[in-house]
Formats: C-alpha cells, structure tokens, sequence
C-alpha cells in the first residue's frame, strides 16, 4: 500500500474548516401544525399577554379576601363562572362566585378559596358557601395577566429546534406561524465493487452493503431529508456522476462512504482530487478524511468505509454541519461522565472515539463498556453502543474505574 503522506491535522481544524463552509439555508415561514423539528431562524415574540386576563388556578370561589379573613365566613353565591365565560359579576361584601380553573376572575375578587376549603365543596355550592380555611393572602390563586409572558416578549429564540412542547408556548402567545430553516438535503453515496444489496446472493469477495441505510439513518435522526441513497463501484466516473444527480435533486451535503484512504482503488479520492481536500485528522478511529464544495455550493464529504469510522465521522463532521445549515444552536447530543468497566488503551497522537455500551444494571452507577477486543472496529461493536467515550490523547492507559466523557446517542 502506497505511504500516505497527506498532512495531519486536529479534529477541531477539520471541524473548524466544515463550519465555515456550511452557511446557513434560506429560511422558510411554516404554521406550527408543520414546524415540529424545524429550527428557527428568528425569535418568536409574543402576540398577545399569557394570560390575557386575571384567571383563577383553581376551582372553587372567587371572594374578596377581607370577607374570609376571620372562618368559618359564610358567603352568598351570586354566579357560576366556568371558563371561556365572559361575564364579571359584582361581588359586594358578602358576597361570592363559583369558578372554575381558568375562568376570568371577576373585578371585585381578590382571592379564589379551592373547593377543599369549604364546609360542602362542589356540593350544593350554587347558593351559599362556608369558607373554612382563609387563603394566605390576597391575590391568593389568581394567575395575573401577563404574569407568563407580556406582548413583545421573547417566547422561543432563534436557533432552537422546535419540540412540541416550545411549539405549544408559541401558539398560547397567539403566534400562528413561524420562520424556521428547512430541512437540509442529503445524499448518500456507498462505494466499493464488493458491495451487494442486502439480500443478494453473495459470491467470493463480496460484502452487504450497509453504510448507505446507517449514514441515511443518521441523517434522518439528525432531521435531514434523504434525496438519495445510492451505491456505486471503484469503477469509471460514479463519483461524479452522484455529485450531478445529488445537486438535480437539491441536496445541500453528499456524503461518500469509503473511497478515501491511500489505496490504489480509492474512487473517491481518484475521482475527486480538484474537489475535495484529502487529509489525515489526528483520531481514531476515522482517521482519512475528505471535504469540499462543489460550484454550485454543495457541501461533499468522504468518509472512511469502515461502518464504525463512518458513524463516527458522521456524528464529529456530518452532524455539526447539519445543525449549523440549520442555524442550529443547541446540543443535541447529550453528554455524561461515567467510569469506565475496562481498561482501554491510550493514544498519544490521537483524540479516540470509542462505542460504548453503557452498563444500567446499578442505577446509581453507570460504567461505559467499550467493545470486547475481537468486536472493536466492527459492526458487532457498533449494534450495542450507546455513545462514543471521547479519550483525548495522553501518555497513561485508563483500566477500569478511570472516568470518561461519553456522547450519547
């Protein structure tokens, strides 16, 4: 195999060289039923006060708190005021309305008693009541207007990935529709002449193909849309080929598998020598890695073939510059600090991204188990793994009980 003798760089310069070529796309206006998953690109501000009115937290009797003071406080009913009702009923001294949560406080109240501090609750309550416990102050459950959110205010910032449950915020401030980034386009291209599709009768030398379902996979969860997905042979001009039929299809990033090491049949590396940038990045594993841009601005990666480097580098490169595509400002990939449940050995000249499954069995103690040896590298690895133990390089191995950070997935 010919010495590679491309150029060593850090996971961060490579990550940093991405990023600056990944601007963020046009941003699209969707109604929030269609925008769950989206990233905004501006703040949602607020169109109306949460609440728009004094409501009551609970249900029972809006009084005037001076009348309960003293209990037991008997009071006359004088209303029934369920929520959406409109109507504000006087409430002199002496005087009460039933409520229910969420109704409009009327004017003259100035406490809700809950129906639990009553003589008879719900219970023959449209007459009269019997106040036997006075609320601890006045104002005492009432939800003041605006006391959520005023008008104009922030609800949602820009660059959040939109949950239901930040969705629902921005529709109870009266915001109907939102600008958010869409989805970005992805196309994954397999290469290898020994790649079948799963299935396929197999002859000597060949192998399943799988990297293109795990790197399409990875982009969906990432929340991408998949506009190809493709295998192609070390063969003639198919790296190319993919590029031209990605872009008819409006992809925004092809993604190459395998391709682009030092061999003498990497099709990728061949092919696209005066696109892509080739170089060696100090991890492992993932270790050759290619980038570039097409003309037309698409962004095209390289990756190793290997299905754990390709995972790997999907999650280190690939997912970053969805995200930032997106404008995307969060973290979605949650990291914990466990201790490992085996020794691992340390690489001096290399950041290592190891799968880990991370052991459950003792709830107040998580460990990381890495890959049995004959497993490291493989698929066999990969099905199990939880997330990656990121070891940065050093001089000491770590045995067993040593923390690591692991990036869960």
């Amino acid at each position: 195999m010919p010495l590679d003798t491309r150029p060593v760089i850090a996971v961060s310069a490579h990550l940093a060289d991405i990023l600056s070529a990944a601007h963020p796309l046009a941003p699209e206006e969707r109604p929030l039923d269609r925008a769950r998953g989206r990233v905004l690109r501006h703040p949602v501000r607020a169109a109306v006060d949460v609440p728009g009115f004094d409501n009551s937290a609970m249900d029972g009797f809006a009084v005037r708190h001076d009348d309960v003071t003293v209990p037991p406080a008997s009071l006359r009913v004088v209303a029934d005021l369920p929520a959406g009702t409109p109507d504000d009923p006087a409430l002199p001294p002496g005087v009460a309305a039933r409520i229910m949560t969420g109704a409009p406080v009327p004017t003259d109240a100035t406490a809700i008693v809950p129906f639990e501090d009553t003589r008879d609750g719900l219970v023959g309550s449209l007459t009269e009541t019997t106040v036997l416990a006075a609320p601890r102050a006045s104002g005492a459950h009432i939800r003041r207007r605006g006391s959520d959110t005023r008008a104009g205010e922030v609800v949602v910032a820009a660059g959040l990935r939109l949950t239901a449950t930040r969705i629902a915020a921005i529709a109870a401030s009266g915001v109907p529709v939102v600008s958010v980034a869409r989805a970005p386009r992805v196309a994954v291209i397999s290469t290898g002449s020994e790649l079948v599709a799963p299935g396929m009768p197999l002859r000597r030398g060949q192998i399943p193909e799988s990297n293109s379902f795990l790197l399409a996979g990875l982009a969906e969860e990432a929340g991408a849309e998949v506009v190809l997905r493709a295998s192609i042979s070390d063969d003639g001009d198919g790296p190319r080929t993919m590029i031209a039929e990605a872009e008819r299809l409006g992809a925004d990033v092809v993604v190459f598998s395998g391709g682009v090491s030092a061999g003498a049949y990497e099709v990728v590396k061949n092919g696209l020598g005066d696109l892509l940038s080739f170089v060696q990045v100090a991890m492992q594993p993932a270790r050759p890695q290619g980038f570039g841009r097409t003309p037309s601005g698409t962004l095209v990666f390289g990756l190793p073939g290997n299905p754990v480097s390709a995972a790997v580098s999907f999650e280190v490169f690939v997912r970053p510059a969805l995200r930032a595509l997106e404008g995307d400002v969060g973290d979605d990939r949650v990291s914990v600090r466990v201790p490992l449940a085996d020794g691992w050995r340390v690489r001096s000249d290399r950041l290592q991204f190891v799968p880990v499954r991370i052991d459950r069995t003792d709830a107040t103690a998580w460990r990381a188990v890495p890959p049995a040896p004959g497993a490291r590298g493989s698929t066999r690895g990969l099905g199990d793994a939880d997330g990656y133990a990121v070891i940065p390089p050093g001089d000491t191995d770590l045995v067993a009980g040593d923390v690591v950070e692991v990036r869960l997935v």
